[in-house]
C-alpha cells in the first residue's frame, strides 16, 4: 500500500508540472505532452489494489461479510475477523438493531486503527430485525452472514434468522460443494438437548452434533430448533451449538456470586455437582472465525471430516438439512460448585461466598449433560485459548 501512495504522489507532481507546460507554452501546441499525462493518470488508478475492475490483472477480489447481532460475541469475532491475516482482503458489515452503541463498538473493534488498516473494512449500519421489507429496501447481499444475535431482543426469532437467509445472504448459485459460494453461520445454544437421553438423574449424558434433540421442548428450545431448521435446510448453512458463554463479568458465576457483595445470591436452585458445559465468549467467537475459514481453505471436502450420520436420529428430529451442526465447548464441564470455587481464585470474587444451591437428586433435578465436540474440533482445526473455566479465573 506505500508503495501505491508513493506512485500516485509522484503521478500528482508529474501532472501538476506537465500542466505548468501547457499553460505557458498552448494547449493546441503540446497535445501531446496531455495525452500522455491522461495516459499516465488513468493506468495508475486502474493498478490501485482495491479496483474492481476486471481487466487489471493486479486486481484483487473483496468478500465481503455481514455479522447480524454485534453485542459481545458478535464484538470479539469482528475484532478477530479484521486481525486474521486469512481474511484480509474480506470487508466486513456488522449490523444492530439501533445505533446508541455504535461509536463504543467501533472503538472496541478498530482499537487505536492509526493508519486505518481496519476501518476500511468495517462499517456498521442498522436494520428492523422484524421487518424482513427492510432487509430488502437495503438491496444489498453479502458472499456469507454471520447471525450470533441472541433470541431475546426478538418477537419471532425463526422468522428473523429466515429474512436474514433471504435478504442478507447470496447463498449457493450452484449444487456443487464449493464453499466459496459462501455460508450461512447461526450461533445456537448446547441447550437445545435439554436434559439429555439419560433417564437416570444422576448419570450425566453424552451429546454429540447427531444427539436426539426433546420431542416436546420447552418454548424457549422450541425456538431455538425451529430457527436452526432455516439455516440446516440450506445448502452452505452451519449451526454452531455453543456451551455456556462467560467472561470476568458475565456468565452464570457472576449471576450467582454478584457484581458486587451485596448483589450475590444467598439460594440458587439446581444441584451443587450439576455440570455446566462452558465456553470463554472470544473462543465462540474464534470457532465461528474457524467456521468461516474454513469456506476461505476450502478444505471442507476432506474425507477426514465427513461425519457418518444416522438417518434416524436425523429423521426424529426433523432434520432433513443441507447444511452442518458443530457443537462447541472447551472440553472441560465443571459443576456448579467447582465452577464458584474457580471464580474465588479471581481477585473479582474473592471477597464472595458461595450460595447454596437447593437441587438435589431425591428431588428428581439432573446431573447435566457432558459435551463431546471432537468432531467439531477436528473439522474445524479449532481448539480453545482458554483452556477451561479454572485455567481463565486462575491466570
Amino acid at each position: 500500500m506505500a508503495s501505491n501512495c508513493h506512485r500516485k504522489l509522484f503521478t500528482v507532481s508529474l501532472l501538476s508540472s506537465l500542466l505548468q507546460l501547457l499553460l505557458v507554452f498552448g494547449y493546441d501546441n503540446n497535445r501531446s505532452i496531455f495525452s500522455s499525462a491522461m495516459n499516465i493518470a488513468a493506468t495508475t488508478s486502474s493498478s490501485s489494489p482495491w479496483s474492481s475492475s476486471s481487466s487489471s490483472s493486479s486486481s484483487i477480489q473483496v468478500t465481503e461479510c455481514a455479522i447480524v447481532g454485534v453485542g459481545v460475541l458478535g464484538t470479539s469475532l469482528c475484532k478477530q475477523l479484521l486481525r486474521d491475516p486469512d481474511f484480509k482482503n474480506w470487508k466486513f458489515t456488522g449490523i444492530t438493531k439501533g445505533n446508541k452503541r455504535h461509536d463504543g463498538i467501533l472503538k472496541e473493534v478498530l482499537g487505536r486503527d492509526d493508519h486505518h488498516q481496519y476501518s476500511d473494512r468495517f462499517e456498521l449500519r442498522t436494520a428492523d430485525y422484524y421487518n424482513d421489507d427492510t432487509y430488502k429496501s437495503n438491496n444489498k447481499k453479502f458472499n456469507h452472514c454471520v447471525f450470533c444475535a441472541p433470541p431475546s431482543g426478538f418477537d419471532d426469532y425463526p422468522s428473523a434468522v429466515r429474512g436474514a437467509i433471504e435478504n442478507l445472504w447470496m447463498g449457493r448459485r450452484n449444487n456443487d460443494n464449493d464453499n466459496k459460494e459462501g455460508i450461512f453461520v447461526f450461533t445456537s445454544s448446547g441447550g437445545i438437548y435439554g436434559n439429555g437421553e439419560s433417564a437416570d438423574v444422576d448419570v450425566a449424558s453424552v451429546v454429540t452434533e447427531l444427539s436426539l434433540l426433546p420431542i416436546d421442548p420447552i418454548p424457549r428450545i422450541e425456538r431455538l430448533i425451529n430457527a436452526e431448521k432455516e439455516v440446516l435446510k440450506k445448502k452452505g448453512g452451519s449451526v454452531l451449538r455453543l456451551a455456556g458463554l462467560y467472561k470476568l463479568d458475565r456468565g452464570a458465576h457472576n449471576y450467582w456470586l454478584g457484581d458486587t457483595t451485596e448483589l450475590a445470591k444467598k439460594d440458587i436452585a439446581g444441584r451443587a455437582d450439576s455440570l455446566i458445559n462452558l465456553l470463554h465468549y472470544d473462543d465462540a467467537a474464534g470457532s465461528v472465525v474457524a467456521a468461516l475459514k474454513r469456506t476461505v481453505n476450502n478444505n471442507n471436502d476432506d474425507d477426514d471430516s465427513k461425519m457418518s450420520v444416522d438417518d434416524n436420529k436425523i429423521d426424529q428430529n426433523s432434520q432433513h438439512k443441507e447444511g452442518e451442526i458443530f457443537l462447541v465447548s472447551d472440553g472441560h464441564p465443571l459443576t456448579r460448585q467447582q465452577i464458584c470455587e474457580s471464580s474465588l481464585k479471581n481477585k473479582r470474587y474473592e471477597d464472595r461466598t458461595i450460595p447454596k444451591f437447593l437441587g438435589s437428586k431425591q428431588n428428581g433435578d439432573p446431573i447435566g449433560k457432558i459435551y463431546d465436540g471432537g468432531y467439531t474440533n477436528k473439522v474445524l482445526h479449532w481448539k480453545p485459548r482458554y483452556e477451561s473455566f479454572d485455567a481463565f479465573m486462575s491466570s
